[in-house]
């Protein structure tokens, strides 16, 4: 998140204020409004980090209400102060509740919880406009080809800044409802004003709540400054209220964030089948195949390859992996050069050397696999360190876990082991050791040493060839009996 500018002793105190309390009903979820995702984190987490980048943090309120604890969880590490709307009774019920949080600022900032599309320079762009001309309010207007279901604004005169009211679709007359330049829900106050006239708003409506969107009314009542600025992009007030908005707000920022990669130096194969986090970085001259995810913090370097289906999740790649396809990646960390897949599953705690190999149907688990260390075929490594130089033939198991405790397995520089083995930990295999194949190992095994723990073969001769003349003896009698 990036430090917001310093604030000079004669600039205006400002605060933003985050609508964030409401229970998003048309998207028919029992989870927060706020808390549903796009680009890969919530839609509050990125009016957050907007916000952030215009004021100090501490001054960024949430104001919260419905599933209030659970939201406070999801972005609380972001370092923004809650504001508790205990009941919900509209926009402007919200800035009566945090009438004690705001009372030392001379503006506060309004911004949609829902709306995570908005940026920075727009909120400065809001805040500077709002200030220098003195305004009470200063309505972010937006015109918008279809402006079904959203409030109008009703300025002065077609030219004036100035504006009159907001009036909502449903209460709007024919010819307001032609006005295309509406109202984001997004404002600045000044806060003496906004409080000086906050009580006289009226919850005369169906829904018996106090609408922000009323203060334009009082305001220009009350001999105060009421304005208007628009939009440079109307997509960026846009809020998220049905399932098919998130998936267009989701789809958007995705496609910006592989646009911003191209740009820089990564080549994305079909780009729109790629879902990549915002919070993903990626270096110069690696290629993205198609239906590839990057999810989270992840960091990949330069000159990798990631095959198709990949799906990465807060991960740390190195330079000059490739990853072929099909490969799982959580919390996991892959040195330079390395090789995996396809198919190879990468859980938490799992560390590729520099050089290493991990290869079709592997999966690790809390592992460390030293340089040029190679495990490239059906295997489970579990709660192991493995050294440099080591072979892990096919079929492979560490045996980590008892029932109750996890234990380690220790596999030292230049072992090999054969297919088939079976590490029960805990255990240690020296250096330059073989563990045969098909071997159960339960001691330690030390340097240079040779392990072999299994049943010694037994043949028996023509076996087979009587077993077969038995089994069509039986048959005929059978039949015979019949």
């Amino acid at each position: 998140m990036s430090k917001s500018p310093a604030r000079r002793v004669s600039d205006p105190r400002v605060a933003i204020a985050i609508l964030a309390a409401g229970k998003g009903t048309r998207l028919k979820s029992k989870a927060p409004k706020v808390l549903h995702e796009v680009g890969g984190k919530p839609l509050l987490a990125h009016v957050i980090a907007a916000a952030a980048q215009v004021v100090p943090v501490e001054d960024v309120f949430a104001i919260v209400g419905h599933q209030a604890s659970r939201v406070q969880d999801a972005v609380g590490n972001t370092g923004v102060r809650f504001v508790i709307q205990a009941e919900q009774r509209g926009t402007g019920h919200a800035l009566m509740a945090a009438q004690e949080a705001l009372a030392g600022y001379d503006v506060v900032i309004v911004l949609s919880g829902d709306a995570p599309l908005i940026t920075s320079a727009t909120i400065e762009k809001l805040r500077d406009f709002h200030v220098s001309n003195n305004a009470a309010m200063t309505v972010l207007a937006a015109e918008l080809a279809d402006p079904t279901n959203y409030g109008r604004v009703i300025r002065k005169g077609s030219k004036s800044a100035e504006i009159a009211a907001i009036v909502e679709e449903k209460s709007a007359s024919l010819e307001q409802r032609r006005i295309r330049e509406i109202n984001s829900g997004i404002y600045a106050f000044s806060v003496k004003p906004l409080y000086a006239n906050i009580d006289r708003l009226e919850s005369e409506n169906p829904h018996r709540e106090f609408y922000l969107t009323d203060m334009a009314k009082i305001l220009a009542k009350a001999k105060q400054r009421v304005l208007s600025i628009a939009a440079a992009d109307a997509s960026e007030v846009l809020g998220a209220n049905t399932r098919s908005e998130l998936a267009d707000i989701d789809r958007n920022l995705r496609m910006s964030k592989c646009q911003s990669l191209m740009e820089s130096g990564v080549t994305i194969f079909y780009p729109e089948t790629c879902v990549i986090d915002g919070d993903a970085e990626i270096g110069a001259d690696t290629i993205i195949e198609p239906f590839v995810q990057i999810l989270g913090a992840t960091r990949v370097g330069s000159d990798c390859r990631i095959g198709s289906y990949s799906v990465i999740r807060n991960s740390r790649i190195g330079d000059g992996v490739v990853i072929r396809p099909g490969c799982v990646l959580e919390q996991a960390s892959v040195e330079n050069i390395a090789i995996l897949g396809p198919y190879s599953h990468l859980r938490s705690g799992s560390h590729i050397g520099e050089g290493a190999h991990v290869g079709n149907f592997v999966e690790t688990k809390n592992v460390r696999l030293g340089k040029r260390s190679k495990a490239n075929h059906l295997t489970y490594l579990g709660d192991a360190e493995i050294g440099e130089a080591v072979n892990v033939g096919a079929g492979t198991i560490t045996c980590n876990y008892d029932g109750v405790h996890k234990h380690k397995t220790v596999i030292d520089d230049g072992a090999f082991i054969g297919s088939d083995s079976t590490l029960v930990a805990p255990v240690r295999v020296g250096k330059r050791s073989y563990v045969g194949a098909a071997s159960c190992v339960t001691e330690d095994v030390p340097d240079d040493s040779l392990a072999v723990g299994r049943a010694r073969q037994i043949l028996k001769p023509g076996w087979a060839k009587d077993k077969r003349e038995r089994q069509a003896k039986q048959k005929k009698e059978e039949s015979a009996a019949k």
